[in-house]
């Protein structure tokens, strides 16, 4: 079989460490499994996705200025321009690939702030593009939710409809994309991606207490109130680190993406404790380096309780969407589970020292069931190079239509 052509999309290179995380999984898999393959990447940091990872790599957006706030005249032609640039852009990079894949995400999310106009329409151009032009998508093990917009749910649920291959991981996205009408009956579900890289060694206890910080700002209902959601959630955290502290516990404070710094800065600042440290990360690979020293984990980014989990160590979850909920249950932790919206305190401090009372049997629950989900992930991977098999080469291809 001739080499193939393998285009990779999505918000990568962006400094959210669990979406390059996972593609640092497929990458991992393609380049074992596929080594002739041609790779590129269509994302939205480029430079940063061929410097880290080797990868040839085209910018998602014309307009570079795609995910800031139009507020001049000049800034919202130039927005409504790139949106037309970019439905010729995208389809000429999807025309090019045999196959394109979305690896993991949550790219049919829409619980944290998002424009349909945004990210969702980059994905639909690409989706429906390989519709047309014969260029077969898939969404791999991706995150979603029902959406309540409809200009947003419309985008959505075409960008789905096109695809080629759908898997989720969780019955909750599963659930989600079928209520709004798209057939999932031969969509499978498999753990998150992340769960298939490979663990840094465990090491002997330290007594370390890791807390995952986000810059949250609420839902996409919370937009007019989003300052206020943000410092409640700041100072809760910070309540909680205080008390860490005053049992004489050492804290390590965790980011999940470049904009959480700030708010481990101000918790570290507030706090005032040489107890208190923040791990210095870049990608996955560095924060599960830096976790695997710390004996419990008290998160809200997804993939920081994905890779605690993923390392066996008992967790805490105070999530900002039912996912995290999923995953916990899914664990065996499910009641180890906050909402990141409305934290009780009291009830966290609770939660944690039942965590730390059962800190062994939860650990062994977690590393077995981790053990599992990497299976099931290696059973995904299988999938996907089927998939990339059966690919119609790209001069014999005809497109589909959209219906």
């Amino acid at each position: 079989m001739r080499s193939r052509r393998i285009g990779l999309f999505g918000l990568l290179g962006t400094g959210n460490l669990g979406n390059d995380g996972s593609l640092a999984a497929v990458l991992d898999h393609l380049r074992a499994a596929h080594p002739d393959a041609t790779l590129h990447a269509f994302c939205g940091g480029p430079d940063e996705v061929t410097e880290r990872f080797g990868l040839p790599a085209t910018r998602m957006n014309w307009y570079r200025g795609e995910y800031r706030t139009a507020n001049t005249i000049r800034s919202v032609f130039l927005k409504g321009l790139g949106k037309i640039i970019d439905a010729v852009r995208t389809a000429v990079w999807v025309r090019r690939q045999d196959v394109v894949i979305v690896p993991g995400m949550g790219v049919l999310e829409s619980v944290l702030p998002v424009r349909p106009w945004g990210f969702p329409y980059s994905l639909m151009l690409t989706c429906l593009s390989g519709r047309l032009l014969g260029t077969p998508v898939a969404l791999l093990s991706v995150g979603a939710t029902v959406v309540e917009n409809g200009v947003g749910r419309m985008v959505v649920v075409r960008a789905a409809k096109a695809a080629g291959y759908r898997s989720f991981r969780d019955a909750l996205s599963r659930d989600a994309m079928r209520a709004m009408g798209v057939d999932t009956d031969g969509d499978e579900i498999y753990p998150d991606l992340v769960f298939g890289a490979t663990a840094p060694p465990s090491v002997a206890s330290t007594g370390i207490v890791g807390v995952g910080v986000m810059a949250y700002r609420g839902e996409n209902r919370d937009r007019s109130r989003a300052h206020e959601v943000r410092a409640r959630y700041v100072a809760d955290l910070t309540t909680f680190v205080r008390w860490l502290v005053a049992g004489d516990r050492r804290v390590r404070l965790f980011i999940g993406d470049r904009s959480d710094l700030v708010v481990a800065v101000e918790i570290t600042a507030e706090v005032g404790s040489p107890l208190v440290e923040t791990a210095k990360v870049t990608d996955l690979d560095e924060l599960m380096g830096a976790m695997a020293e710390v004996d419990t984990v008290v998160a809200t980014r997804y993939h920081n309780v994905v890779c605690a989990l993923k390392l066996g160590i008992p967790t805490v979850s105070i999530g900002y969407a039912p996912k995290n909920d999923a995953l916990m249950a899914s664990m065996g932790l499910g009641e180890f589970c906050q909402a990141a919206r409305s934290i009780d305190v009291g009830l966290l401090i609770k939660q944690f020292t039942e965590l730390e009372r059962r800190h062994d049997e939860l650990r062994a629950t977690v590393a077995a069931r981790g053990l599992h989900a990497a299976g099931l992930v290696e059973r995904q991977f299988a999938e996907l190079s089927e998939f990339i098999r059966q690919a119609p080469p790209r001069d014999t291809r005809v497109g589909q239509g959209v219906g």
